[in-house]
């Protein structure tokens, strides 16, 4: 069974170094981009968000048998009817395969259907990512800010 574990601001540097190297590895970010998800300015406003009250941000782990197996960076905005917009959603590469990813979004619906949301949304522009995500009942829902597609789950 796959549980949740949120990361407190104390744990959050080594979050931040598995957030880099996912990024990195998974090729979600180019070069130019680097120094950006790495910069105190990026992190500095997710620790904002993390502290607020209202519309908090939350950094989880999946764990199962007591390992760490996967990340999410999630918020769940109370003020735009309970969506739950993912910014960041991985599988560890060795825990990957085998239904994994499915299981980890299931657990993490069910997480935060529980703290009010009731829809889901996040952006995606790699290929398998996007098959992820529709295989999860996500459609297209137009684009974000920066033309990468948007999907949506109701």
């Amino acid at each position: 069974m796959i549980s949740i574990d949120e990361i407190e601001l104390d744990q959050i540097n080594t979050f931040w170094d598995e957030h880099i190297r996912y990024l990195v590895e998974d090729e979600i970010i180019c070069d130019d981009d680097f120094e950006y998800f790495i910069s105190d300015e990026y992190r500095g406003v997710i620790a904002q968000h993390i502290m607020r009250n209202f519309d908090k941000h939350h950094l989880i782990y999946f764990i199962e048998d007591g390992r760490k197996i996967g990340a999410c960076s999630y918020c769940i905005y109370q003020s735009e009817e309970g969506k739950c917009f993912i910014l960041d959603f991985w599988v560890f590469p060795e825990f990957r395969g085998n239904g994994m990813g499915h299981r980890c979004f299931k657990t993490l619906e069910d997480y935060t259907k529980a703290e009010g949301a009731t829809y889901y949304e996040l952006n995606s522009a790699k290929e398998n990512s996007i098959r992820f995500w529709l295989s999860n009942g996500f459609v297209e829902n137009g684009t974000d800010e920066y033309g990468e597609k948007l999907f949506i789950k109701k």
